[in-house]
């Protein structure tokens, strides 16, 4: 690796330092339904993002519940503090289109039909009211 290479990846690594998120790959449902559940709870306060994914009829916020306490958990072993005594909120969450599962339904005439099976990558971030009242 080149000396300017390692420099910017280390501007990077410390940059991610200060962040706190969790990230999900390949989740098995198409990106558009995830993002419907992604702006349900996009800048809540994480107790009450909870208690909406939870009571969510939507399949994708069962997995969006998971991220989201893996998103407190991480903040907790990062600060050392407790989440409960914290005013946290989600700050960011962004959903991705992954790989796609290209697959043929056959059809009348001899012809076959393409389904497309799509799965998607969710990146949630976490943050503090706080921290950020400070910084504007």
């Amino acid at each position: 690796m080149g000396q300017r290479k390692r420099i910017s990846a280390e501007e990077r690594k410390e940059a991610k330092k200060s962040l706190y998120f969790a990230k999900l790959n390949n989740v098995p449902t198409s990106p558009r339904k995830m993002r419907l559940v992604a702006d349900m709870i996009r800048g809540m306060e994480v107790n009450k993002a909870l208690s909406v994914l939870k009571f969510s009829k939507k399949e994708a916020s069962g997995k969006m519940e998971k991220l989201l306490k893996s998103a407190i958990s991480n903040w907790e072993a990062k600060t050392e503090e407790n989440a409960e005594n914290a005013n946290l909120y989600v700050s960011a969450v962004y959903v991705d289109s992954a790989t796609m599962l290209k697959r043929l339904r056959t059809a009348p005439q001899g012809r076959g039909y393409r389904i497309r099976k799509r799965s998607n990558h969710v990146t949630l971030f976490v943050d503090t009211k706080f921290t950020n009242d400070n910084q504007n």
